[in-house]
């Protein structure tokens, strides 16, 4: 009895495969976790007072930016909090900063250094802290969707709108095209704005953001917005389809927002009966739909702030943020918890801890800059051009 031969096949395995085996990191998502210094263990109960002691030696030399999303741990050393944008801004309200130290994540460090100054310096505590969302577009990619538009003979209809979420390069992209940045508290100006432009929106690459504002504020059907996926071919739409639509949505996503469900919004009603819903417009639309108020993080918390005594609030954003506020609003009464039963943090805003921050400020304060996030000229120039763009609107 014999058996058949199998000849060896020269397989090699591709990154994705390599990442799910554990044996390889994602190079857009991990863009680097390796400090060229110890960070100090985070057991040390003298972490406190050595990042107290370097900042106070840094004096005016550093400001410290700390998203809403970022632990506790961190925030308390943040010289202002805020979301992303705001952070960017006020760094560059602050010239007088050599070291502006973003505890967020990489697409944050990108804009506040795209808005400082040449002389001033953006550092992010943790290289690896990235966004799974900004991640979700590449350069590479969206290039290839212009392609396919151009081919469909709608790219000159289309105006693109990004998402302040997005790195450097699709900031860039966009301002090249004649477009704008958009945050969660503007998107629905921006969208105005670019159908005064042309006919057609890209957005990028939050599709929830774009879907909830066009059908939600602007009165579009979901049948006006089509979903461009990059990894199928065309984007998985026929030209009819690119020709039909008034908004070409990418198909990207917050990972923490994503998470929450219809039957998060109906099982936290029934738990705590007359409960508001209130939750980021990066929810998926029939989450949004069912909430009671939407709106971004700013506005979350001024709707908390402005809350009766006694009211009962389900918060659907980021678990950290939605603590904090609970803590903070508990002696006046207000019964706030988390939208999801699952407990999801943002996983990479999480990589900015207290060591990693620790170790900054003790580098910088000894004179060896660390982690510094600079985007080169010419990507600065048109995605400053796009953020100007955003800054003009009415």
């Amino acid at each position: 009895m014999t058996t058949a031969q199998t000849p060896e096949l020269d397989v090699q395995p591709t990154p994705l495969a390599l990442l799910l085996l554990g044996r390889e990191a994602d190079p857009r998502s991990e863009r680097g976790v390796e400090c060229p210094g110890d960070l100090p263990s985070p057991s040390d109960p003298d972490l406190v007072a050595r990042a107290r002691a370097a900042k106070e030696k840094l004096g005016d030399k550093v400001f410290v930016l700390g998203h809403h999303y970022q632990r506790d741990e961190v925030i308390q050393f943040a010289d202002v909090t805020g979301d992303s944008f705001k952070l960017a801004r006020d760094a560059a309200a602050r010239p007088e900063a050599e070291y502006i130290v973003f505890c967020g994540v990489h697409f944050m460090a990108e804009s506040a250094d795209i808005l400082t100054s040449d002389d001033q310096k953006v550092v992010l505590p943790d290289l690896a802290a990235g966004c799974s969302m900004a991640d979700m577009a590449t350069a590479e990619q969206v290039a290839e969707c212009w392609d396919v538009l151009t081919e469909a003979g709608v790219a000159e209809q289309v105006v693109p709108v990004s998402y302040m979420n997005s790195s450097a390069d699709i900031k860039a992209f966009t301002g090249k095209h004649g477009g704008t940045i958009c945050t969660s508290s503007n998107a629905q100006r921006a969208l105005e704005w670019a159908f005064e432009q042309g006919e057609k929106v890209l957005f990028l690459p939050d599709q929830h953001l774009g879907r909830n504002t066009a059908v939600r504020d602007l009165g579009m059907s979901l049948e006006d917005c089509v979903l461009y996926n990059p990894h199928k071919p065309n984007g998985g739409l026929t030209p009819e389809q690119l020709r039909d639509a008034k908004m070409i949505l990418w198909r990207g996503h917050c990972s923490v927002h994503g998470r929450f469900s219809l039957d998060s919004v109906n099982d936290v009603r029934e738990r705590i009966p007359g409960v508001n819903v209130l939750v980021h417009p990066e929810c998926r639309h029939e989450v949004v739909a069912a909430a009671d108020y939407v709106g971004s993080t700013e506005y979350i918390i001024k709707a908390l702030e402005a809350a009766p005594a006694g009211s009962k609030w389900a918060i659907g954003t980021e678990l950290n943020l939605v603590r904090r506020l609970a803590n903070r609003f508990a002696p006046e009464g207000k019964e706030i918890v988390f939208l999801d039963k699952t407990v999801c943090f943002c996983s990479t805003m999480n990589r900015i801890d207290l060591p990693h921050l620790v170790w900054t400020l003790e580098s910088l304060a000894e004179g060896n800059l660390v982690n510094r996030i600079e985007v080169d000229q010419e990507t600065e120039a048109f995605a400053k051009l796009a953020l100007e763009r955003m800054l003009a609107l009415p």
